[in-house]
């Protein structure tokens, strides 16, 4: 057997066995009292299997116009109805207000304690008919006061105040908004204005909105604690955030934003966490406030019941060998740089595939610590759920004249550029 084809088998035997000692065990079945399940574990009892796995149940179907729930580790969508059908986000707006606020702190371009002046637009004797936090012309008011008065009570004129502060008017504070929107892969989304009442040319999609709500948590860690807050007192007024998930003890909700026209319906965008997970919710036009919170309720209950984290690959482990021509080491180490964590049905990491596909079918020196030599692939049914760089575990410097001399002879009888293609093994 050649050098080439040890080296394979040698390499493939490792993957397997990283693998196959990586995974959680199965967990037990909740519904081991139905007739099907019983049925199935018989069958495996008698030729000697492990029980069957969990069942997973059909996702809930609501009485609203469309909804999304997506893991906020990976943004992948676990169930779905309608997610890209054009809808209005009424206040789910602010969202992105707040985002484009918040980025501007971040940036320290803007501070909490800064001042603001409420000009004529801003008062809030021109949203008599919508949410306010009760601003008056002519007062001065910090930008805490403010985000907090459009986080938590959804305050139009907070939200004019503030655009008005940085852009100088709303026009353009909303073109901000749309380029934030373009950056964030929000590909159906246009907003119009800063508040959200209605405009037909300020419309998203429950998938854009949960994308949004996934941005403001991770890109906005100092922020994003305020969508917890229950309640503000302004101008001797209290007002409660609309969120009434922040209340259910059942759920572990820090978040996000509510919203609401008479041409839509009831709207909320919603996460929450259980152990190691996160969830965020979408839900879009449904008939009253209470239904938008139970259905919402509904999906991130059926994401932690039926769904769990799995990490199949560590990261900064040695997951692969390749051979290297015209350099001082002879190989170079694969590795990923970061644990490769994925969402599966409960019950399922065993079913899981890991496979790769590497740029080259012979590496050459000079390599760089932290490369991209190739991608690894994770796999369930047949469909990828995960991917990560394959990157060099070390620097590969090249040799001296005469060891390139014989390394070059070697390459031009080897066809070295050829990438190999996905080599896949089950978690066995």
């Amino acid at each position: 057997m050649s050098f080439a084809n040890t080296l394979k088998l040698t390499l493939l035997s490792g993957l397997i066995s990283i693998c196959s000692n990586s995974y959680a065990e199965d967990i037990p079945n909740p519904f081991a009292n139905m007739k099907s399940n019983t049925q199935n574990a018989q069958t495996a009892a008698v030729a000697g299997n492990a029980p069957a796995p969990t069942v997973i149940p059909a996702p809930p179907e609501f009485d609203a116009q469309s909804w999304v729930l997506m893991d906020y580790r990976s943004g992948r969508v676990i169930c779905q109805k309608n997610p890209h059908e054009k809808i209005w986000p009424a206040s789910l707006t602010k969202m992105m207000t707040a985002y484009v606020i918040g980025m501007e702190l971040k940036a320290g371009r803007l501070h909490m304690d800064d001042n603001v002046t409420i000009s004529e637009d801003a008062w809030s004797k021109k949203y008599t008919d919508s949410s306010k936090m009760f601003i008056e012309v002519g007062k001065t008011i910090s930008v805490g006061d403010l985000v907090r008065g459009i986080i938590i009570q959804s305050g139009n004129d907070a939200c004019v105040a503030m655009a008005i502060h940085l852009a100088g008017t709303q026009e353009g504070f909303v073109s901000v908004m749309n380029s934030y929107a373009a950056q964030l892969g929000l590909k159906n989304t246009h907003f119009s204005n800063v508040h959200g009442l209605f405009d037909e040319m300020n419309y998203s999609t429950a998938y854009d909105m949960a994308l949004l709500g996934r941005a403001i948590i991770r890109d906005l860690p100092n922020e994003y604690p305020i969508y917890s807050q229950k309640e503000f007192t302004f101008n001797g007024i209290k007002q409660y955030n609309r969120n009434r998930l922040l209340w259910d003890k059942s759920l572990n909700v820090d978040g996000i934003k509510t919203g609401h026209l008479s041409q839509v319906g009831y709207n909320l965008v919603t996460s929450a966490t259980n152990e190691n997970m996160r969830l965020v919710s979408s839900v879009i036009g449904c008939k009253s406030e209470k239904e938008r919170a139970a259905y919402n309720k509904a999906l991130l209950t059926y994401g932690f019941r039926y769904f769990e984290l799995t990490t199949p690959i560590k990261g900064n482990k040695t997951l692969l060998n390749r051979e290297v021509r015209l350099g001082k080491a002879n190989s170079v180490d694969l590795t990923i740089n970061s644990d490769l964590t994925v969402l599966i049905p409960r019950g399922r990491s065993k079913d899981l595939k890991v496979g790769y596909q590497l740029n080259k079918a012979i590496f050459t020196a000079p390599i760089k610590k932290g490369e991209k030599l190739g991608e690894l692939e994770v796999k369930l049914d047949n469909t990828i759920i995960a991917k990560k760089d394959l990157i060099s575990n070390s620097d590969v410097e090249e040799c001296g004249f005469f060891g390139k001399l014989w390394d070059k002879i070697y390459l031009f009888f080897n066809d070295s550029d050829a990438s190999v293609e996905d080599q896949t093994q089950e978690n066995q």
